[in-house]
């Protein structure tokens, strides 16, 4: 009888025990130290098993006994929410482990019996097919995993780069990388290899890229030089050079070529026409300056002065940029400095602000009084504004990350989290005052999205509203109307499901209403309200960009954007317009449907 005892113990034991795969060998130290020896090399991948709401655990690749940085990963303990590839193509014919230590906070002593272990997988094929409603049809989004803010743009032989803050082992923020997409149309994106990673200097933060056109750097002519912010225990500057368009970098030997002793990141790097050298604009985010460097070869830098003490000071600037802007209608060329801040928005959290002025290539001088706060974009959902270098045809084209930190890591999809907005064209515009503000508009390249001729409408709408039917949920609607003084005007989208979004225009301003969008209780932050100032015109101008989950809204001639995620059950099948307190003129209505070629 005992040793019947003991056998059903031991089988107990060995069926409680988790099944690795073939090719793995796992070893429990105790203490929440795992190793995973990986015996066959033969396959692409090894498919790590995440779950969201578990601590990290640090995953250190070992190769032939060397540990490589850091990889942070939500290993599953009693669910798989998705699975991450780790590239195993670096490492054949070496001897590759991982020294996992499992991360603080874990549920489990016995960490042995996690999922994770049982659930790891060696393949040749890492599925990144599209699998999430709310996944935008047009707009730039990674191929899975998370992203933030858009890093090291640069137009070069008819091809948009676009780098990311990419974490390649989850959808929640973390392992910071440089992910990498090619367009020739902004508007169609194929995913390329990541392109920076991380190094003994940090994990790769936001930053730019040139190309070095008279090879003042010496590496190489027409070499792709890259400056990111290396964040280890400190914060710094270094640089990369890529020979091939930028497909892939070598890091310089010399890193980092910026360092300071307070927290500094997100270096913009330009060539000066007018001085003959290179700027770079970086900021410090807790002193709320920006810092202008100049130098002759990308290596060797000099600081040439600061600015601060103007608009929101009360929160943490980040990813600056410098651009000239001109008027077209005026011809008048203006300096203008972007600071993008969190939080302090307008709505709260998130938002860009910028400053109009002089730059002599060493001091930028702001037009406006310190307390004038000017905001790229009204909305909730617009952050990391930076422009392309090199863009063709005189253009300035920006475009931004399109969340909020509020909730970004909560956004209701798992096998990616965040896109980017509608690429942008800047300008200057000049105001009734006298001063100029920056204009705003969806650029062109999005108008090769529509598809076929617009439904068009005029009339007239009151109390009741007009209701057009929208052909799909990817449309560009351009609208034209006047409105009695004093009355309100509601253009509404809407489903079936009775879920809606409002944007009222009351003769002063405009206000966007996501209340009732659909999905709205992952954040308390969400729900609320947006407000942007209206053009002075008399002849309201609007246009609406619908993707999936957002709506990015425009005055035509650039006087204000407000752009806002949505999350409604079913895809809005109307746009409606309300009429309070008078009759409100419709003159034009087009509604374009939009496909991806």
């Amino acid at each position: 009888m005992q040793i019947r005892r003991i056998i059903l113990a031991l089988c107990a034991i060995v069926m409680s025990m988790p099944v690795f795969a073939q090719g793995l060998r796992v070893d429990d130290l105790g203490n929440r130290n795992v190793i995973v020896r990986i015996d066959d090399l033969s396959k692409k991948y090894l498919l790590l098993p995440v779950q969201e709401n578990v601590p990290e655990s640090g995953v250190f690749v070992t190769v032939n006994g060397v540990a490589e940085p850091v990889r942070n990963v939500r290993l599953a303990i009693d669910r798989v929410d998705y699975m991450v590839p780790l590239d195993l193509a670096p490492y054949k014919g070496k001897v590759v482990a991982l020294d996992i230590h499992i991360g603080e906070g874990h549920r489990r002593t016995n960490v042995i019996n996690d999922l994770c272990w049982s659930k790891m997988e060696l393949s040749d094929e890492f599925s990144a097919e599209n699998i999430e409603k709310y996944r935008p049809v047009f707009h730039h989004t990674p191929p899975y995993g998370w992203m933030n803010d858009p890093n090291g743009m640069f137009y070069k032989d008819g091809v948009w780069h676009l780098y990311y803050q990419f974490n390649p082992y989850g959808s929640m923020w973390g392992n910071m990388t440089w992910g990498h997409s090619v367009s020739k149309d902004l508007v169609n994106w194929e995913h390329l290899p990541a392109a920076i990673t991380a190094d003994q200097w940090g994990t790769i933060f936001s930053g730019s890229a040139v190309v070095d056109v008279n090879n003042t750097s010496g590496f190489g002519e027409n070499a792709v030089v890259a400056m990111y912010t290396s964040a280890g225990i400190t914060q710094k500057q270094s640089i990369a050079y890529s020979l091939d368009g930028g497909r892939t970098y070598t890091k310089y030997d010399g890193n980092p070529v910026i360092t300071a002793p307070v927290e500094c990141r997100d270096p913009k790097v330009f060539w000066n026409e007018e001085t003959g050298c290179w700027n770079c604009v970086l900021v410090s985010p807790l002193e709320y300056e920006a810092w202008f460097y100049t130098s002759k070869d990308l290596k060797n830098w000099t600081k040439e002065s600061e600015f601060g003490g103007h608009g929101v000071t009360s929160a943490i600037w980040e990813c600056p940029d410098i651009i000239k802007l001109t008027d077209p209608e005026t011809g008048v060329s203006k300096w203008v400095l972007l600071i993008n801040i969190n939080p302090g928005g307008p709505a709260g959290g998130s938002a860009t602000q910028y400053f109009v002025g002089d730059f002599d290539g060493k001091t930028f001088v702001c037009d406006s009084a310190p307390e004038v706060v000017n905001w790229l974009d009204y909305g909730k959902d617009h952050y990391a504004t930076v422009t392309w270098n090199h863009a063709p045809e005189g253009r300035t084209v920006a475009i931004a990350w399109m969340s909020n930190w509020q909730y970004a890591n909560q956004l209701p999809t798992r096998q990616f989290r965040s896109a980017n907005s509608v690429a942008r064209d800047l300008a200057l515009i000049k105001t009734q005052d006298g001063s100029y503000r920056v204009s705003v508009v969806p650029s062109k390249e999005i108008e090769t999205l529509r598809n076929g001729k617009p439904m068009t409408s005029s009339f007239s709408a009151g109390s009741k509203g007009r209701a057009v039917a929208l052909p799909s949920s990817l449309c560009d609607i351009d609208m034209k109307f006047t409105a009695r003084k004093g009355s309100k005007v509601t253009i509404r989208l809407s489903n079936e499901n009775g879920e809606h979004a409002d944007l009222v225009y009351d003769g002063k301003s405009y206000l966007f209403d996501r209340s009732e969008s659909g999905i709205v209780d992952f954040s308390n932050d969400f729900a609320v309200l947006t407000t942007a100032p209206a053009s002075p015109a008399s002849e309201q101008h609007i246009r609406m960009i619908l993707d999936v989950s957002s709506v990015e809204m425009f005055d035509g001639k650039g006087w204000w954007a407000m752009t806002n995620l949505v999350y409604p059950t079913s895809p809005f099948t109307k746009v409606e317009v309300i009429s309070e307190n008078g009759t409100c003129r419709v003159k034009s209505l087009k509604v374009y449907n939009l496909s991806q070629n």
